[in-house]
Formats: C-alpha cells, sequence, structure tokens
C-alpha cells in the first residue's frame, strides 16, 4: 500500500487534476476533502469520451400524446454531459468508489481488484483515506515479498 498518496480536493480544477496525473505519473486519483474523507475517485477514463460518446447525442426519443418517451436511459446521459462541461474534480470525480479497508487482508484487496477489474483502490480507515493498493502491491503481498 502506499500510505499518504497524492490526492486532489474537490474544487481542485479539472486542468489541476489533469497536470497532477501527469506530473506524478498515475492512471487516477483519490478526490478527498479538507478533513481526507474519501469523496470519490478520477481516473483517465473519467478524463477521456471515448468515441462512442464524442457526438454526446440527446438519447432517441418519440412523441407521443405530446409527450417525450425517451427510448434510452437519460442517466447515462446525463452522467456524460456533467463530465464533460466539469469544471471541477467534484465535478468529474466518480462518487462512491470501491475501497478496501485498512485492516484488510492481501487476500480480499485481491479479490476485490479481480471482481471489479480496478488496477488501484483507495484504503480507507472509516471514511478517511490512508492509502491506495495496486495490484503490484497485492501481488507482492500475496508473494510474501510484504506485509
Amino acid at each position: 500500500m502506499t500510505a499518504d498518496p497524492v490526492t486532489v480536493l474537490q474544487d481542485t480544477s479539472v486542468e489541476e487534476v489533469v497536470h497532477t496525473l501527469r506530473e506524478h505519473e498515475l492512471p487516477g486519483v483519490p478526490v478527498v476533502d479538507g478533513d481526507g474523507k474519501l469523496l470519490g475517485i478520477i481516473t483517465e477514463s473519467d478524463l477521456v469520451i471515448s468515441d462512442d460518446e464524442e457526438d454526446l447525442h440527446i438519447p432517441h426519443y418519440v412523441e407521443l400524446f405530446g409527450g417525450l418517451v425517451f427510448l434510452e436511459p437519460l442517466r447515462r446521459f446525463e452522467s456524460r454531459l456533467h463530465k464533460a462541461v466539469a469544471a471541477t474534480a467534484g465535478d468529474m470525480m466518480t462518487p462512491g468508489p470501491v475501497t478496501v479497508d485498512a485492516d484488510d487482508s492481501a487476500r480480499k484487496a485481491a479479490r476485490l481488484i479481480a471482481d471489479t477489474g480496478h488496477n488501484r483502490l483507495p484504503v480507507v480507515d472509516g471514511e478517511r483515506l490512508v492509502g491506495v493498493v495496486t495490484r503490484v502491491d497485492v501481488l507482492n503481498a500475496l508473494a510474501g515479498d510484504e506485509e
């Protein structure tokens, strides 16, 4: 585990988030409040609109009896639009990230990483961020290289 990881505050500008990721060569960064409480996480995928989302089209709909019936969920469109116009880390972040508790075993962390497909997970003590654990950290711990 990397203790005391690089973080950003929820009011950090998106430009500063990108600078932080590049400066520290990180694929993602936790978002915390002033007390160190984990609020969310921003990854490279949050910063890039993929090919199938680049047009950010309004979901298909039909007019029926003077109203609109959307044929796609609006929630996904709203989420993409919100991130596309984000100005701060709080706007851009994915809230409620998958986490590992500080006293969880390496096996539990490995299982969460495998189940979620994430490369790194925030480590929390209660709601406070205390570290980040990566796939390499878990492999080292399971191999007996680190405790």
